[in-house]
């Protein structure tokens, strides 16, 4: 009895020993292998569907091209972690990561910042502002099919990657990434501008009208306000009656007809709608009435 006592840890230890040593010898084994693989090729790797950088530009960040190419070198002689730096530094680029394979081949996989807005300032400053709110310069290659916002936008850009600084430029974003993730509106919406007031404007695709947002509170009322007024109003007069479309109160729209102006330049009364469950009850076309 006691000799099996004192035997079975001694046992145990001995089995853990002879697998650490196991393990070492392999990773040496390993590591003995690795110091001699040659690079043999580069695989680049660049999901999405926009296209602000390309696999040429990847190959001239990491010298493919040139005499210091990576192919022919020694793995262990190659830091994959400068490489990925190397690729980060440029600003269309979110993510990258380097690392090899046993057959001595290199694989890159790049992730490209995705753009939900251009803004352009009433300073010609010209950029594009990514999912996360980062001001990213305009590309070269490619131009991305999003929305687009300009007018009184005092928001600057050093044609690097920035955040936004300004708290128009900022509510402009919020906007954009709340239309964005609609696909109605996402559809719908064209342009915001910024009006001389700081108050924004989106500009539809279909209809001539604007729609007066005001700011970037309570977007979620204001849309479903908008979204009730174009079921109930618009099938009665079409879409070209409308100039304006106000939905920067939370609680109602105002539609301002194109022939709501008396002759002496004031403006007629104009349809108004209450919040989206009483809209059957309160929309009323008054633009017929004069002052």
């Amino acid at each position: 009895m006691f000799k099996k006592k004192v035997w079975k840890p001694i046992l145990i230890g001995l089995a853990w020993v002879a697998s650490l040593s196991g393990v070492v010898v392999l990773m040496s084994f390993i590591s003995s292998k690795e110091s001699g693989v040659i690079c043999r090729d580069v695989k680049v790797y660049i999901p999405g569907n926009q296209y602000f950088i390309d696999k040429e530009e990847i190959d001239n960040i990491l010298h493919l091209n040139s005499t210091n190419t990576l192919i022919g070198r020694r793995i262990a002689g190659i830091n994959m972690h400068d490489l990925e730096n190397k690729l980060k530094a440029n600003a269309f680029i979110e993510t990258a990561q380097v690392y090899a394979d046993m057959d001595g081949v290199i694989r890159v996989e790049v992730t490209q910042r995705t753009p939900i807005l251009r803004m352009m300032t009433q300073f010609d400053r010209d950029f594009y502002v990514d999912e996360h709110g980062l001001k990213v310069p305009l590309s070269n290659n490619f131009t991305a099919r999003v929305l687009a916002a300009n007018g009184f936008i005092e928001e600057p850009f050093g044609n690097k990657i920035d955040t936004l600084h300004t708290d128009m430029a900022k509510q402009v974003f919020k906007t954009a990434a709340f239309i964005s993730k609609d696909t109605l509106w996402n559809a719908q919406i064209a342009q915001i501008y910024v009006n001389e007031q700081h108050e924004m404007e989106l500009i539809p695709r279909v209809g001539n009208d604007r729609i007066l947002l005001g700011n970037a509170d309570s977007l979620q009322s204001k849309f479903s306000n908008l979204l009730a007024f174009y079921k109930q109003a618009i099938p009665r007069v079409g879409w070209e009656a409308y100039k304006l479309i106000n939905i920067k109160y939370a609680n109602q729209v105002i539609g301002v007809k194109k022939d709501s102006t008396n002759k002496d330049g004031s403006v007629k009364p104009a349809s108004a709608v209450a919040k989206p469950d009483t809209l059957k009850k309160q929309i009323q076309d008054t633009s017929h009435i004069k002052n």
